[in-house]
C-alpha cells in the first residue's frame, strides 16, 4: 500500500473502536472521495443492489458508531480496514480500481506462499525490515514464529482448539519463564492497545527465553501427550520454568534482569525524533 495514496489531503472521519482496539472509518467518507458522488446515500444504495453479496453482509461489515458532524454527534455508518477494502471492491469508479489490482495482487501473493512457505517467511522479513528492526532481531523472530507455531500445532494435536485455551496455556509459560503474565509484560513495555504484539517489542534475550519455553513444552508434550486441558496446563508451566530457571542463572551472571521496560516502539519513537530535529 506504501504506492497507494489512500485519501491523500481528503478528510475521512474516523473513530476508535474500543471493545475491538481498532480505528473505524466513515463508510459515506471513503465512498464520496472514490465516487465524487453529489448524492453519498443514493450511490451506496445502488451500490448495496447491485452486490447483493455485499448487502447480504452489510449488517457484519458496517456497525454504527457516534462520530462528529457539522450538527453534534451523530451515528454514522463505520467500517473497520477490512470493511472498508470490501465495500472499496463494489465501487464502479477508476478512483477504486488501484485499490483493487492491489487486493488481486495480495491474494496471488498469498496463493503462492501457500504452495511454498519460505515466500511467507521472505515477506515478513521484508515486513520487519521496513519498520527498521536489525537483521540478527528478525532472524531471532522468525525462528520464533515457527517454534510458537510448531506449539500451537501440537497443542492441536491434544485436542486444545479454542483461542482462549491457547490464550491461557501461553500465559502458564510466560508466567513461568519471566514471573509474569502477557498482560501484565505489555504494561510494563508501555504497550496499551490490544493489537500490539508483545514479542515485536521484545529484545533479543526476552525473544530467546521465549523460544525456550514454548521448545521445552512442545518436547515435553510430544513426550507425554496430554490428554485434558489440565495436564497440557501442567505442562505448559513446567516447559516455562525450564526457561525461567534459565533467566534467572542469565540474570546473576549479568547482574540485571531480563525483563526490561526497553521496546522497539520508544527506540523507533527516538529515531523519529532524532529525523525531525
Amino acid at each position: 500500500m506504501n504506492n497507494i495514496k489512500l485519501f491523500e489531503h481528503q478528510k475521512v472521519r474516523a473513530v476508535w473502536h474500543e471493545e475491538e482496539q481498532q480505528w473505524y472509518f466513515a463508510v459515506a467518507d471513503v465512498v464520496q472521495i472514490l465516487t465524487d458522488s453529489k448524492n453519498v446515500t443514493d450511490y451506496i444504495k445502488k451500490m448495496r443492489s447491485r452486490d447483493k453479496e455485499l448487502s447480504k453482509g452489510w449488517g457484519q461489515i458496517v456497525t454504527p458508531l457516534l462520530m462528529e458532524t457539522a450538527g453534534g454527534k451523530q451515528k454514522l455508518n463505520c467500517a473497520n480496514t477490512e470493511g472498508i477494502f470490501r465495500i472499496i471492491q463494489s465501487i464502479a469508479s477508476p478512483k477504486a480500481e488501484p485499490f483493487k489490482r492491489w487486493l488481486a495482487k495480495v491474494g496471488h501473493e498469498r496463493v503462492l506462499e501457500i504452495e511454498n512457505p519460505e515466500l511467507a517467511q521472505e515477506r515478513m522479513k521484508s515486513l520487519y525490515e521496513q519498520k527498521g528492526y536489525p537483521k540478527d532481531w528478525i532472524d531471532k523472530r522468525l525462528r520464533g514464529i515457527a517454534i510458537r507455531q510448531n506449539l500451537t500445532d501440537e497443542w492441536k494435536e491434544r485436542g486444545m482448539k479454542e483461542e482462549l485455551d491457547f490464550a491461557i496455556l501461553t500465559a502458564e509459560i510466560a508466567k513461568a519463564t519471566f514471573g509474569i503474565t502477557p498482560t501484565e509484560y505489555k504494561k510494563v513495555k508501555g504497550l496499551s492497545k490490544k493489537n500490539e504484539n508483545l514479542r515485536d517489542h521484545m529484545t533479543d534475550l526476552e525473544l530467546i527465553f521465549s523460544m525456550l519455553g514454548e521448545k521445552v513444552t512442545t518436547e515435553i508434550s510430544k513426550k507425554e501427550k496430554p490428554d485434558t486441558f489440565e495436564k497440557n496446563k501442567k505442562v505448559a508451566k513446567r516447559g516455562g520454568l525450564v526457561a525461567g530457571k534459565a533467566r534467572k542463572d542469565t540474570e546473576k551472571e549479568l547482574g540485571h534482569s531480563i525483563v526490561s521496560k526497553e521496546n522497539f516502539l520508544a527506540i523507533e519513537n527516538k529515531s523519529k525524533k532524532k529525523k525531525k530535529k
